[in-house]
């Protein structure tokens, strides 16, 4: 669940491998939006079906549990070597271990992450050798309910979810040129759809806190950066943002009861489940591994895609669900918040 209470919910539910949008295979481009043959509730290992990614290395970020193990069991299985960024790699041992018991896997390891910690980010950019094909930003936070600053003064949703990615996808820059043809994933959300990015008052300094607000402004900053990118395509880099859908994982740990109740995924006596058009960890993973690895993304940068396909630009807040804000793919405002990120970690 990657939304809030204020969003509408995606009526695109059909689980069909074969969408509307053609059988063969093959992106259609028939419209301005690039489509792809997989349904909304398409399995992670559906869309990376007959995908060898033996040799390639990966870097999953909050890939111990959630959407983040789903996508490291996906890239792994299909060859990858995966490294698991965590802020607890002990917690990452049970799906370690797991992977390496499956015939034609790659190795899979955890190693020590913390978002919010700018030291954390330096010293695993550092340690890294070689070249790197894939990083999904996919670790994050929602909704904290007071806000919470790092020690540096960033508030904690935007510094875990934004410019933690940021630090760590320009320190891995070199990797991720030197692969030749590296991707770029990041986890965004429909949260963003209400929130653009304040330049004003990122941080929440002199505006009231609001966890919805800063949650959604996190989500336009990961969908801008991919904007952004478009600075490294010489180097062969792409990337691009997702909406995962509906899921019931551990992002939802910081969120009360009584929204829990808002969103109907809990009863009076505080049971938790999903409702009918929310997806399974497995198939929300799917838009992410379609990114990752499909060979149908090739060469695509800078899009936002829901359900595996791209979405379409809501200029408004229509009464229809789903879309990409356009504040949200402004090339002006990525460029403008490239240079706040890049100034922020210079003086963090």
């Amino acid at each position: 669940m990657t939304t809030n209470p204020r969003t509408h919910r995606s009526t695109r539910n059909g689980t069909d491998r074969h969408a509307q949008n053609g059988t063969d295979g093959h992106v259609q481009h028939g419209s301005a939006l690039l489509t792809t043959p997989f349904g909304s509730h398409a399995r992670a290992q559906e869309v990376i079906d007959s995908v060898d990614l033996t040799g390639r290395r990966a870097v999953v970020t909050g890939g111990a549990s959630g959407l983040g193990a789903e996508t490291v069991r996906a890239l792994a299985t299909a060859g990858a070597e995966v490294t698991i960024a965590t802020r607890r790699p002990q917690s990452a041992e049970p799906l370690v271990q797991e992977l390496a018991a499956v015939a034609g896997a790659g190795r899979v390891h955890a190693e020590a992450l913390d978002l919010s910690d700018t030291a954390s980010v330096d010293a695993f950019t550092r340690t890294w050798s070689g070249p790197l094909d894939i990083l999904v930003a996919n670790a994050g936070i929602m909704a904290l309910p007071t806000r919470t600053l790092t020690p540096g003064g960033w508030e904690m949703q935007l510094a875990t979810n934004h410019l933690g990615h940021f630090a760590l996808a320009t320190g891995l820059h070199t990797a991720l040129r030197d692969a030749g043809s590296a991707r770029i994933v990041v986890v965004s959300s429909g949260a963003h759809l209400g929130a653009p990015f304040d330049f004003e008052d990122p941080h929440f300094a002199r505006r009231p806190y609001d966890p919805w607000a800063a949650y959604g402004q996190s989500k336009s900053a990961d969908i801008l950066f991919t904007v952004g990118a478009r600075r490294w395509a010489a180097d062969r880099i792409t990337a691009n943002a997702l909406n995962p859908g509906y899921i019931l994982t551990r992002l939802q740990r910081h969120v009360d009861d009584d929204t829990m109740r808002a969103f109907g995924v809990m009863d009076d006596q505080g049971n938790v489940k999903p409702l009918p058009y929310y997806k399974t960890p497995e198939q929300g993973a799917a838009t992410s591994v379609l990114l990752a690895a499909s060979p149908l993304l090739e060469g695509v940068t800078g899009r936002y895609f829901e359900d595996n396909q791209e979405a379409r630009t809501v200029r408004d807040r229509e009464d229809q669900p789903g879309g990409v804000a356009a504040h949200a793919l402004d090339p002006e405002a990525a460029d403008r918040l490239w240079e706040y990120s890049t100034d922020a970690l210079h003086t963090a």
